[in-house]
């Protein structure tokens, strides 16, 4: 027996349960599943580390620029050309409410500012100030610093490699979201 939807036991007896592999499935085939599964796991919980990871170092560099790492993560995204919120949270691979808040409190401190969009008349475009600007550049010698000892660690080819397969696995992930139903 199993828990239903709201935590009980069932008190009928259970189907039974599906046939297991066809026949036509090679016995390694569960074997290699259990082994891709055991690899999709052990990917997922060394990105989450990862983020965090991430995230304790940036809001440490953007600390002293009087940023905090989200707001670091949003005036990045916008520093080459501006671009409407919903733009910025595609980019980051966050939700657009996180993306609007940011961006309001980073225009209520002068850090950013909203233009008029002429692709969308109601979606404006957010881009950094002179202060925006600034409080990145900030930033930029302790990234600096970081970045060379993360080559010096994991060696330049290495720290390449690296960064190539976070962005296959990414695009590997968003073409498996874009052809679900």
């Amino acid at each position: 027996m199993s828990p239903t939807t709201n935590g009980a036991r069932a008190t009928e007896q259970e189907p039974a349960a599906a046939p297991g592999p066809s026949a036509a499935q090679e016995p390694g085939a569960a074997r290699e599943t259990r082994a891709a599964q055991e690899l999709l796991s052990r990917t997922a919980l060394g990105v989450f580390r990862l983020n965090g990871q991430f995230l304790a170092v940036s809001e440490e560099l953007a600390r002293p620029a009087g940023l905090t790492a989200a707001w670091w993560q949003v005036l990045g995204a916008v520093l080459r050309e501006p671009l409407p919120v919903a733009g910025v949270a595609r980019a980051m691979g966050i939700t657009r409410q996180s993306v609007q808040r940011v961006a309001d409190l980073l225009v209520e401190r002068g850090l950013a500012a909203y233009e008029p969009n002429p692709a969308h008349r109601r979606a404006k475009l957010l881009r950094p100030t002179e202060a925006g600007h600034a409080a990145v550049e900030r930033i930029r010698p302790g990234h600096a610093e970081l970045a060379a000892r993360l080559r010096d660690t994991l060696g330049e080819e290495r720290f390449a490699r690296t960064a190539q397969a976070l962005e296959e696995l990414s695009d590997a992930l968003a073409r498996l979201e874009s052809a679900e139903p």
